[in-house]
């Protein structure tokens, strides 16, 4: 069992409702941010951070995904016949992923500055980490609507409450995943979990980041996109 993760799990499953009609007839995850879609904005974060296996799951409109995707090397977790959350589907795509701590990614936010992957890597302790979740302070985050996700302890332990947003970039340790009962669930009932061990840590990304939930958002993201380009 590898004790760092060298597999990432590449969420692209949702029905992308917040986006309204511009998901009517093609996936979130496709949808483009300064000429390129979502999911290659994603696509170079494992990429350029070196991880060697990616498997994306696939549930709304997957044959658009499976498409763009061939012939790129990344694995598919098919999820077309019940979309099962962050959770279920993860469980899932073990048997692709393999054994030990994986990264998982969503695909509706763009970045700047250092890769959250390689910077997730380097921060990782699976001696004393369960969990480890990028987050920026809440005044940064771009496009986030809520009061924030965690707070964040000096020792880098987390806890629900506000003042950081997670970004939708973690290693998390899948253990005990295959105990919980439903077959649709989210992520969030294993962190659960983890938060009560005390084994769920934070890393502040430096750089920015935009979540594209919203229509609205897509300018935000190809703003935040040119100023770092500038």
């Amino acid at each position: 069992m590898r004790s760092t993760p060298d597999a990432l799990m590449l969420f692209a499953a949702g029905l992308g409702t917040r986006m309204k009609e511009l998901t009517l007839h093609r996936p979130k995850p496709l949808l483009e941010v300064a000429g390129r879609p979502l999911l290659d904005h994603a696509l170079d974060l494992p990429r350029t951070a070196g991880i060697g296996r990616i498997v994306a799951n696939v549930h709304y409109h997957a044959d658009q995904i499976l498409t763009h995707l061939a012939g790129t090397g990344v694995l598919v977790s098919d999820e077309t016949d019940l979309l099962l959350e962050t959770g279920g589907g993860l469980r899932k795509a073990l048997p692709l992923l393999g054994p030990g701590p994986v990264f998982t990614l969503n695909t509706d936010a763009v970045w700047t500055g250092p890769n959250v992957l390689t910077s997730l890597s380097q921060a990782w302790d699976g001696g004393r980490m369960s969990a480890l979740l990028a987050l920026v302070p809440r005044e940064a985050a771009l496009g986030y609507t809520g009061a924030g996700d965690f707070a964040l302890a000096p020792d880098g332990r987390i806890r629900r409450g506000t003042g950081y947003v997670y970004t939708g970039a973690q290693i998390l340790d899948p253990a005990g995943i295959e105990t919980i009962p439903d077959p649709v669930f989210s992520l969030n009932l294993l962190w659960n979990r983890i938060l009560a061990e005390g084994s769920a840590y934070g890393v502040v990304h430096p750089g920015g980041w935009c979540d594209v939930g919203r229509p609205e958002c897509i300018s935000l993201a190809e703003g935040l996109l040119s100023d770092a380009a500038r």
